[in-house]
């Protein structure tokens, strides 16, 4: 499992899938919520995730494709757009320290 130290975080990609109105949602929240941290926050296509992204977060329908798509990079699959423990997880470890596993 690969895992990355919040401070190390500093590109944070939102893939998704065909559509954009969700996963943009999602990117606008998490750019207000790390405005105050050195982290750039992408919206990406699953197939197109750049191959310097620190973290990638995804749907968990997606998460199979992240992978094959951004190998050795950190994928945190997400059930709901808003309010997700996992997504609430990261913005915890790039605020407060830590390790990200995914």
């Amino acid at each position: 499992m690969t895992s990355i130290n919040g401070t190390d975080i500093h590109k944070l990609v939102i893939a998704c899938d065909a559509g954009m109105g969700s996963s943009v949602m999602l990117a606008g929240q998490l750019r207000k919520q790390l405005k105050k941290y050195p982290v750039d926050v992408q919206h990406t296509p699953v197939d197109a995730i750049p191959a310097d992204a620190d973290v990638v977060v995804c749907h968990a329908g997606l998460a199979a494709r992240a992978r094959r798509g951004a190998p050795g990079t950190v994928i945190v699959p997400f059930q709901v757009f808003i309010g997700d423990p996992a997504v609430n997880h990261l913005v915890a470890v790039i605020k407060d320290g830590g390790v990200l596993d995914g």
